[in-house]
């Protein structure tokens, strides 16, 4: 066995691992900032839960909703690397509009152009990991990328709690630090990668045309719903950090829940994005939701530090499960010269459904507590399971 995962990492195109290593480097950036923004929002600015759902929802969906566009133009281009560069030197610049923040709006106007960024980078990304990669090996390619890139979400919480404590809690200050790894980020993609040549000699034509559009099937619009009623069953990331923060952990170490998540995220989506290059799909997303529901029974039980840290490394198993095979469904399902744009409609889609989720989740926190939250997102898992129970009759890859 450990034979087989080397030859299987070795055959993994160059590219993919480049394109790992400036999602870590990213993610680092962004989570250093994203791990304590609750906190910052309701301690500094007096923000309320409805707020911070809302504020996350429109972030996530914002970002989502700007996929289609970017994965359209890139199928257009016949070019990926531009936006995605694009992208990520715009999430780079708008970091420092969190250590400058002094109101809800600056937060939020920071939050929008931040996945605004994530948007023009993330269809043009996956696109490319599709395209650069055989197609016996997208499941572990697209598990390899998210364990990389997850290992950066994993290190910018621990970086965040170790400079809270050695700042006496100074949000601005970790702000500012967070500013460094999103330009190495940039720096690395403009000169470690290079577009396969073949993307920029193809002549492309309009993506979203009526006869295009058709083109993607049945089988790829029951993957966009599925992936939407994962959406609805996991709402923003923020309120397990509130969640922990309601059992009296230290403001400095609340981020630690993140980080918990987060590893078992990473250790856990490479072997999972392998497994799914050789097993159902449909049985790893049931799998997948009921990782989750458990999750969510676990942390709506109580906010004590052990039972929140049980029901958070629960979530990222699901995340492991689900989230790089996801994407190699779509991938799957879609025209080669349609994969921008079927990952932007895919993530129009799901980015609707998060801000549902989100919307949803903070009202219920305000309005009945955070246990009613968490059962909630049991409730959309349940639902999620009927939805897998029913696929049109062409295969899903």
């Amino acid at each position: 066995m450990p034979r087989t995962r080397r030859s299987t990492l070795r055959q993994i195109p160059s590219g993919v691992w480049v394109l790992g290593f400036v999602s870590m480097l990213m993610d680092i950036s962004s989570e250093m900032i994203h791990s304590l923004l609750p906190l910052f929002m309701v301690s500094t600015l007096a923000a309320s839960a409805f707020a911070i759902g809302l504020i996350e929802g429109l972030a996530e969906a914002t970002a989502l909703v700007v996929k289609v566009f970017s994965g359209t133009l890139s199928d257009y281009l016949g070019k990926r690397k531009g936006l995605t560069l694009f992208g990520y030197a715009l999430g780079a610049l708008t970091k420092p509009l969190f250590a400058l923040a002094h109101s809800l709006g600056i937060v939020l106007t920071a939050r929008l152009l931040d996945r605004v960024g994530k948007g023009i980078r993330g269809a043009p990304r996956d696109a490319l990991v599709a395209d650069i990669t055989p197609l016996h090996l997208r499941g572990a390619a697209f598990g390899l990328r998210q364990s990389i890139d997850t290992l950066g979400a994993f290190l910018g919480p621990l970086l965040a709690v170790g400079l809270m404590l050695l700042w006496a809690n100074d949000f601005r200050a970790v702000f500012w630090v967070a500013v460094i790894p999103g330009l190495m980020a940039v720096a690395l993609l403009a000169f470690g990668l290079r577009e396969p040549a073949y993307l920029q000699v193809e002549k492309r034509i309009n993506p979203i045309r009526r006869e295009n559009l058709r083109r993607l099937g049945a089988a790829y619009w029951w993957v966009v719903l599925i992936g939407a009623m994962f959406t609805l069953a996991r709402f923003s990331e923020a309120f397990l950090v509130l969640r922990a923060e309601q059992g009296g952990i230290p403001m400095a170490l609340v981020p630690l829940v993140m980080v918990a998540m987060n590893l078992v995220y990473a250790l856990s989506a490479y072997p999972f994005g392998k497994l799914s290059d050789r097993t159902s799909h449909t049985r790893m997303l049931a799998f997948g939701l009921a990782v989750l529901i458990a999750a969510d029974l676990v942390l709506a039980a109580s906010n004590h530090w052990g039972v929140v840290l049980a029901g958070v490394a629960l979530w990222g198993v699901h995340m492991g499960m689900t989230q790089g095979l996801l994407s190699a469904m779509v991938a799957n399902a879609a025209p080669a010269d349609l994969r921008g744009t079927a990952f932007g409609f895919f993530n129009l889609v799901s980015g609707l459904a998060m801000l549902v989720a989100s919307m949803i989740a903070g009202l219920l926190w305000d309005q009945l507590g955070a246990s009613a939250t968490f059962h909630a997102g049991a409730a959309f898992c349940a639902l999620a399971l009927v939805g897998l129970g029913w696929r049109p009759s062409a295969k899903v890859a």
